[in-house]
This record gives structure tokens, C-alpha cells and sequence, in this order.
């Protein structure tokens, strides 16, 4: 899934890989995101690198967090 020998940053990578989840449907509004850990290890790159994809995902508007809770799917994901 996330190509070692692009040129595109593994986290942008992950990013787009979760993102088209979310715009799937496999990941529906109101669904908890997995975790940081669990993307760390389902993708093969570091925390750090899946934190900042996450993150990203929030301030796209795909995701929101619930503090102590975790991250979810918005209701209404901005479309393209």
C-alpha cells in the first residue's frame, strides 16, 4: 500500500489511502478512525508518520475528535 520508493511523503500517502476509505464508504460517517497505532502497523510506517496523516485528515474535515475517545468519521465529509 504505501510505495517506499516514491517520491510522494508516507504520510501523504497514508493520508490518501485512509481518505479514500472515508469517501468509500468503508469507513461510514459517524465510525470510529483506527487508531494511530492501529494505521502505524496496518501500513508499515512509523507513529509519527500516521499521526500527521490523522492529522491531516482532521483538518480536512474528514475526521473530528472526541477527547478521550478517539478521532470519527465527520457526518458530512466535504466533497472534491
Amino acid at each position: 500500500m504505501i510505495d517506499s520508493t516514491s517520491e510522494v511523503p508516507r504520510w501523504r500517502q497514508a493520508h490518501a489511502i485512509l481518505a479514500a476509505r472515508i469517501r468509500s464508504g468503508e469507513y461510514p460517517p459517524g465510525e470510529r478512525v483506527p487508531s494511530v497505532v492501529a494505521v502505524s502497523e496496518e501500513l508499515g510506517i512509523s507513529i509519527p508518520t500516521a499521526q500527521k496523516a490523522l492529522r491531516q485528515l482532521r483538518e480536512d474535515g474528514l475526521t473530528y475528535t472526541v477527547p478521550g475517545l478517539g478521532s470519527y468519521v465527520a457526518t458530512q465529509p466535504p466533497t472534491d
